[in-house]
């Protein structure tokens, strides 16, 4: 695979998604948030009235049409970009995302998304460890539980003690999962950004790949 990626990967509420926009917007590459595409799915299994852990999901994924771009998303035809991100959605994903056939299937819409687009900034669960192994740059963004905590009340509201709690549970069935499991992929640079703006974070990573020489 001839084309740049940056691959990130950390724990829900860590900042993924604001960095790798960031950075890809610095870069001028395209950005892709694989954790919009699971949600997409289980929005989709979801409106079909499958329970999360229906192994029918699996063909959900095979045939979910999936429009992610411009902060948006739409799941076969339907604007879903809040209800994605919503609580039902998020109590639901993880069992969806363990499912080994929705995994793969969303591996390879990930994989010839960077050939389409001659790379990009990518950023998920598995990015480095799974997806793509050789990206020039990888990264795990993190952050403290509370920390990420604090900034999931800040969107979306809540009790700051239990989304704390579902933080950290997210964390444990993400990591224990037997198919793709949340790691720290081998090579990959650790990026703590509790403390930090979003652009220290951007500098810290546009340094870590002019370092790699991929830049």
């Amino acid at each position: 695979m001839n084309e740049l990626v940056i691959a990130i990967d950390g724990p829900s509420g860590a900042g993924k998604s604001t960095v790798g926009h960031a950075v890809a917007e610095r870069l001028g590459l395209e950005y892709l948030d694989t954790g919009a595409m699971y949600r997409g799915v289980t929005f989709a299994a979801l409106r079909r009235g499958l329970d999360p852990h229906d192994p029918e999901i699996a063909a959900v994924a095979e045939h979910v049409a999936l429009e992610i771009g411009n902060g948006c998303i739409c799941v076969d035809g339907v604007e879903a970009t809040a209800e994605i991100r919503g609580r039902e959605v998020t109590a639901a994903v993880s069992a969806v995302a363990a499912n080994s056939g929705v995994r793969a299937e969303m591996v390879r819409r990930q994989r010839a998304w960077v050939v389409e687009h001659g790379g990009g900034v990518v950023e998920g669960r598995d990015i480095g460890s799974i997806v793509f192994p050789d990206a020039a740059l990888k990264l795990y963004i993190t952050a403290s539980p509370r920390v990420r905590a604090e900034r999931r009340v800040a969107d979306i509201g809540g009790d700051i003690d239990d989304v704390e709690a579902s933080i950290i549970e997210r964390d444990r069935k993400d990591s224990s999962r037997a198919d793709s499991p949340l790691v720290e992929a081998s090579g990959a640079i650790t990026v703590d950004t509790t403390g930090l703006t979003i652009d220290e974070v951007v500098d810290q990573i546009l340094d870590l790949l002019g370092r790699a020489g991929a830049s």
